[in-house]
């Protein structure tokens, strides 16, 4: 079991910048995979941001530029900074973690981007 507790969502204005963290507990030794995903209203629940135990990054188009995922093996958490944050950017943010054999997901946090 794994378990995920994200902080870091709230509200901000156009151009303003978020750091979301998500810190994993449980079976951590067998995390392969981190990553956020997101859902705005309406919307199906979409990628954003994924970092593998080795460290490759992967990133959404919609993105590529502004966000970057950072993983910190000793403290299993991961990061998502976001810069140049646009109102479409607008959405609950969910962190997703892969063990072998299933997948877990946190309680999401919510991230606003207005003026």
């Amino acid at each position: 079991q794994v378990q995920l507790v994200e902080s870091g969502g709230g509200l901000v204005q156009p151009g303003g910048s978020l750091r979301l963290s998500c810190a994993a507990s449980g079976s951590i030794f067998s995390i392969s995979f981190m990553g956020w995903f997101r859902q705005a209203p309406g919307k199906q629940r979409e990628f954003v941001a994924g970092v593998t135990s080795g460290g490759t990054r992967t990133y959404a188009e919609s993105v590529k530029g502004r966000f970057t995922i950072s993983r910190d093996n000793a403290k299993s958490t991961v990061y998502l900074q976001m810069n140049n944050l646009k109102p479409e950017d607008t959405a609950i943010y969910y962190c997703k973690v892969l063990v072998p054999g299933t997948d877990y997901w946190g309680q999401g946090t919510q991230v606003t981007v207005s003026s």
